[in-house]
């Protein structure tokens, strides 16, 4: 007996069973034989794909599934496909692709400017078509790597307690952050001044844009104008090509100024001039370069302290301190010991490939009785050093002999 050949309709189901790891695809069309084409073809192509006829139909399946990209036509009656892509564009990053048999070079513009990834027409070009959507993958792809980037580098810089210390911070960041004012964060060596500042950066609409930090305690006073403005090839024996500062680097982002009260007196005259206009001078250079950058700043001094001394300039001091934002030491928050422990020895066990180690109630009282004069960076050494030299479970017996004597 002869087998009668699939039928299309047979073969669009068949091809898309099993289909959990093949690209998933929404054509939205008003017109049932082109959702039909369309998907025939698409799901011989190894696409996994689902329709609807109208643009409230498709904003459901948006919300309740996940697609990798998104075929749209324009001409619908109702709710047209310009103001489906609007109203998808709230919903999801998901790459839109215009289809259309009646558009224009004007509709083609804004479709792209509402969003869209690219506008084909129809009937479409089967290798266009394909490739489009192959490229519109890789860039779905590409966001969602970024996100999940971004989240892990968030996560790194998370800041962890729940003391009223720390939940005061957060409050203050939630608070501070969406603005555009400058922060002043002080606080003793290791209290986690940099965690703040990736914070307001991360919480900040500029969170897209570059985040710069720059350790004036580290840069030679006679290098940090250069590092912070840049500087024109030949400006100096070594300068052998021109370079951008920190300043343009940061463009549209965030520059961080850590340990602001070690900088050179001449370069402070030169950050209030660039905070004052919103324009730089490179080193060796005469052009002036606008610049839109959010300054943040941290101290371990008593800015105070060093302008009556004459090593800090006041003026500036008043631009930076917009808000001020005090990060207290460990011993100030001792009951975050605890979570922070915890914290470490996770990160510690994912790093090390290695079962979490456990800390009993006595070692984590121990470790409470402690000064911590170096704060998070020397608690972070010590459970590291516990985790290693430890057993599976740190007894207080272990806490005293691999961390307290630091503390003797």
């Amino acid at each position: 007996m002869q087998t009668k050949p699939a039928t299309p309709q047979l073969l669009f189901v068949l091809l898309n069973k099993n289909s959990k790891n093949m690209p998933k695809v929404l054509i939205i069309d008003d017109e049932a034989s082109i959702r039909r084409t369309l998907g025939e073809i698409l799901a011989y192509e190894k696409y996994n794909v689902e329709d609807a006829a109208n643009g409230m139909d498709a904003l459901a399946l948006i919300k309740e599934h996940e697609f990798d990209v998104i075929l749209c036509d324009i001409k619908m009656p109702e709710m047209d496909g310009i103001e489906t892509l609007e109203a998808i564009k709230q919903i999801t990053d998901t790459p839109v692709i215009m289809i259309s048999g009646h558009g224009t070079i004007e509709t083609a513009v804004e479709a792209i400017k509402k969003g869209a990834y690219d506008y084909i027409s129809k009937p479409p070009d089967l290798n266009r078509l394909l490739i489009t959507l192959r490229n519109a993958q890789d860039r779905s792809r590409l966001v969602n790597e970024t996100k999940a980037l971004k989240k892990v580098v968030s996560k790194q810089f998370e800041m962890i307690g729940n003391s009223p210390a720390i939940n005061e911070i957060r409050q203050m960041i939630e608070k501070v952050a969406p603005t555009t004012a400058r922060v002043l964060i002080t606080g003793e060596n290791g209290t986690g001044k940099e965690l703040v500042a990736r914070q307001l950066h991360e919480m900040s609409s500029r969170s897209h844009a570059p985040f710069i930090e720059v350790n004036c305690a580290a840069i030679p006073s006679e290098l940090i104008e250069s590092q912070l403005f840049g500087h024109e090839k030949g400006s100096f024996t070594s300068a052998i090509k021109q370079r951008k500062g920190d300043f343009e680097l940061a463009h549209g982002g965030t520059l961080f100024l850590d340990e602001i009260g070690d900088m050179s007196l001449s370069a402070q005259a030169k950050v209030l001039r660039a905070l004052q206009e919103n324009k730089i001078t490179r080193v060796g250079g005469e052009k002036e370069i606008a610049v839109d950058v959010r300054i943040l700043s941290a101290t371990n001094k008593n800015l105070r302290e060093e302008i009556s001394k004459g090593n800090f300039r006041e003026d500036l001091y008043h631009r930076l301190s917009v808000i001020l934002i005090p990060v207290p030491p460990l011993r100030e928050r001792l009951e975050d010991i605890p979570v922070l422990v915890e914290h470490f020895v996770e990160r510690l066990a994912a790093r090390m490939g290695k079962p979490s180690t456990q800390f009993s109630e006595d070692a984590l009282h121990e470790l409470q009785q402690y000064t911590w004069s170096g704060n998070i960076r020397e608690l972070h050494n010590a459970i590291e050093r516990l985790v290693i030299l430890g057993g599976a479970l740190i007894t207080q017996t272990e806490v005293q002999r691999y961390a307290r004597p630091l503390h003797d």
